[in-house]
């Protein structure tokens, strides 16, 4: 899924949990706001606000035209006491664009919008770095927790999955306090109004959760890689924010029907670039011309709705029409 490909431990997993090639409607799923602790447990459900069609109250504005060097720095950080969730964060620095992250690089100059990254099953932050780091370089400040019981090579829990969107937005709030923190390298970088979420498979699953039942109002646009609403349900809610889906049509994991299904359900302007060559997650990693276009047409869709770039918006069509590799169903 991420370091290793898609590993045998996932899909058992993803089976195990009924994430994989489910037919039942989501809605029937346990929802998110939780606790689940072991595979035997089961989930109370919770019941989520009704979504509103307003617009986001993003103003029009200019994302940044030039690429930025790109600094890395480590948090640490635990919700409760007893979930660890250290946070990798990538972010435009000042210097020469290019080359790998910069340990604790000086920040550029200015305000940057911050997007939330969720990881898959048995991944973690570093694994997506290839498509984060081009984020950041756009202008983007990318923090991306490691969830304490579905990261690594250990045998993960699935359900804990369920506790991740509150992990999310607790890492949200310790990363925008960076703002006002004395010495923060981050200190008056960070546009605290503009915010998104993304995540990748299970992640994906998160960052459904953050839009539905653990619905955060601070997001402002949400980016779902391969992902599905099973366990978090499909009542989207809350002010509205633009959805882009991406999904691989040839995924062996979370099938492309599955996601394809929630994206149906988004009561938003929405997305959806799918690549009809597509696995789970090989356009997320390395230096694939899919890759390429996925970083180019989810960059655009983060000017758009961070930026208030129309532009931007106008450019996600010919980004995802590139090399022939995806096609968009473009309803944003």
């Amino acid at each position: 899924m991420a370091r290793r490909g898609v590993s045998v431990l996932l899909v058992g997993a993803l089976v195990a949990a009924g994430v994989v090639g489910c037919s039942a409607d989501p809605e029937s799923a346990p929802l998110a706001g939780t606790t689940a602790t072991s595979a035997t447990d089961t989930p109370t459900a919770t019941a989520a606000p009704s979504a509103s069609a307003s617009a986001p109250a993003i103003p029009a504005g200019n994302a940044p035209a030039d690429s930025f060097a790109v600094g890395v720095r480590q948090l640490k950080r635990n919700r409760d006491g007893d979930r660890p969730l250290p946070i990798t964060v990538w972010y435009p620095a000042a210097g020469r664009a290019g080359g790998k992250p910069t340990e604790s690089a000086r920040a550029a100059d200015g305000r940057f919008p911050v997007v939330m990254f969720s990881h898959g099953l048995g991944g973690q932050p570093k694994d997506y770095q290839a498509l984060l780091t081009r984020w950041a370089a756009a202008g983007f400040v990318v923090a991306a927790p490691m969830f304490p019981h579905t990261s690594g090579s250990g045998q993960p829990n699935v359900l804990d999955v369920l506790n991740q969107p509150a992990d999310v937005s607790y890492a949200l709030s310790q990363v925008l306090a960076l703002d006002a923190r004395d010495g923060d390298v981050l200190r008056g970088r960070l546009a605290t109004d503009r915010v998104a979420a993304a995540g990748h498979s299970a992640g994906g699953v998160t960052t459904i959760g953050l839009f539905t039942t653990g619905r955060d109002e601070r997001l402002a646009a949400g980016i779902v890689f391969a992902g599905t609403a099973l366990g978090v349900g499909t009542a989207f809610a809350g002010a509205a924010a633009p959805q882009l889906f991406v999904h691989g049509e040839a995924d062996e994991v979370v099938e492309y029907a599955a996601g394809k299904a929630v994206y149906d359900k988004v009561p938003w302007p929405k997305a959806m670039l799918s690549l009809p060559n597509g696995d789970h997650g090989r356009a997320l990693l390395g230096n694939s011309t899919s890759l390429r276009v996925v970083a180019d047409t989810t960059t655009e869709f983060l000017r758009w709705t961070l930026y208030g770039d129309a532009g931007a918006k106008e450019r996600i069509a010919s980004a995802a029409a590139r090399d022939d590799v995806a096609t968009l169903d473009n309803h944003l």
